[in-house]
């Protein structure tokens, strides 16, 4: 067996501990968990840590916007021929359903001049 990199532990990658090597046990019924298991879990509780919680709202405001340019930039843009093709099959494509629109609106009028006299 091999032993691969990653989050999960499978009987696969050869380690059943865990990815970090150390076997998380539960205690059996009627067994306390350890000091050491104790301190563990109280650091693992809802409080913050990291750069996140220090942060301040302009810092924040600062991150999400450089968050967004970096977004931007991830784009694909097109280029002006393909912008264009874009364009003027979006305009066709309106002025068709607005003649059947129309068409529809005349029709309905005319069958109800017809019917109501």
């Amino acid at each position: 067996m091999t032993e691969t990199t990653g989050s999960t532990a499978t009987p696969e990658s050869g380690n059943p501990e865990g990815a970090d090597g150390a076997a998380e046990t539960t205690p059996a019924e009627g067994e306390a968990l350890s000091r050491r298991d104790r301190k563990r879990a109280n650091r693992s509780g809802d409080k913050k840590s990291g750069k996140r919680a220090k942060m301040g709202l302009f810092a924040r405001i600062g991150l999400f916007y450089r968050q967004i340019i970096a977004e931007l930039r991830k784009v694909v843009w097109p280029t002006r021929s393909e912008l264009t093709n874009y364009t003027a099959v979006v305009v066709s494509f309106v002025v068709v359903v607005m003649a059947f629109v129309a068409g529809l609106d005349y029709g309905f009028s005319k069958l109800s001049l017809f019917i109501f006299g």
